[in-house]
């Protein structure tokens, strides 16, 4: 009886868990991220608002990163893994080769400073996963 109602208890467990992260993330955008990024726009309002914006809304960074870094096995937790990852790399060490924006973007914006400074690893790890996670089914 103890193993049922521990089984049936795990799921709300991780699903509380996975609500902590994004509000973790969710913090840390408001605190630092939100200075230059819009959390969410839809592209027809970017396009009219292009030239006072002072970076990519966060919604289309996440569709950027999402359609430009494919895993060949489809694997969707492998594609949540590597994408996280290489968010936490780039908050940390930003370069012109690894931009994943448009062109156009790039020429406006420039390469984002590294935040290396700025935030912990926690704080990193926090973020990356609520870039993945909080735009999740949602286009720009």
């Amino acid at each position: 009886m103890i193993k049922i109602a521990i089984a049936s208890l795990l799921p709300l467990l991780l699903l509380a868990n996975e609500a902590d992260e994004l509000k973790a993330g969710q913090k840390i955008f408001d605190k630092t991220c939100s200075t230059c990024h819009v959390e969410l726009l839809d592209k027809q309002t970017a396009l009219k608002t292009f030239k006072t914006l002072k970076a990519p809304p966060m919604n289309e960074v996440a569709m950027q990163l999402k359609s430009n870094i494919i895993i060949k096995d489809d694997d969707d937790d492998v594609h949540r893994a590597v994408v996280v990852a290489f968010i936490k790399d780039y908050i940390k060490y930003p370069e012109l080769a690894k931009t994943m924006c448009n062109p156009g973007a790039v020429d406006r914006f420039g390469v984002m400073p590294s935040q290396k400074a700025l935030l912990s690893d926690q704080e990193i790890n926090d973020i990356s996963t609520w870039l993945y996670d909080r735009y999740e089914g949602i286009e720009f």
